[in-house]
């Protein structure tokens, strides 16, 4: 058994753990820091990747990425998840206030963050709102494909007002 004498060495290790696969490893690690450091801030982000993305625990997840929001807000990672996370639990308020926030964070992409956004007025049908947020992370893409998957985005979200505009044109 290996002992560990800080809580970034054990921090360290839960990463090593999920990047081989060991995610029961990486949980009993990451309780153990927080058993130990209730503020250490990337451990909740850790548990709240782990509790979306693997255990589908949503309030779980909210919990730990809003706890990780609140102990460490300059730690830019945080925000995609967490954004993506409110969007598909359709928490209207909640996607607002975690976007105005990600805008005065340095180091959280705004393409991705943009592209949340444009997907969340889409599911509103809020289709001119939905372009803009598209159009924007088409403007903050450092990359081919964020590039890409705005320009499809837009394309998507333009055919989609077509058929809506003929639509309506026919019911008249």
């Amino acid at each position: 058994m290996e002992t560990y004498y800080t809580i970034e060495e054990k921090y360290l290790q839960v990463l090593d753990e999920l990047n081989y696969g060991e995610r029961p490893k990486a949980l009993k690690l990451l309780n153990e820091i927080i058993t130990n450091d209730p503020t250490y801030a990337r451990a909740h982000y850790q548990l709240a990747l782990l509790y979306y993305y693997t255990i589908e625990d949503y309030q779980m997840a909210g919990y730990h990425f809003k706890l990780c929001a609140e102990l460490e807000p300059d730690f830019p990672e945080v925000y995609e998840h967490y954004l993506r996370l409110v969007i598909f639990l359709g928490m209207d308020k909640m996607v607002n206030t975690i976007y105005q926030k990600s805008l005065t964070v340095k180091g959280v992409n705004q393409a991705i963050i943009n592209s949340l956004l444009g997907l969340f007025a889409e599911k509103k049908k809020d289709w001119a709102k939905s372009v803009s947020h598209y159009q924007l992370a088409l403007l903050d893409a450092t990359n081919k494909e964020e590039q890409d998957n705005a320009e499809a985005d837009i394309k998507r979200v333009r055919e989609k007002l077509k058929v809506t505009t003929l639509y309506n044109y026919i019911l008249s």
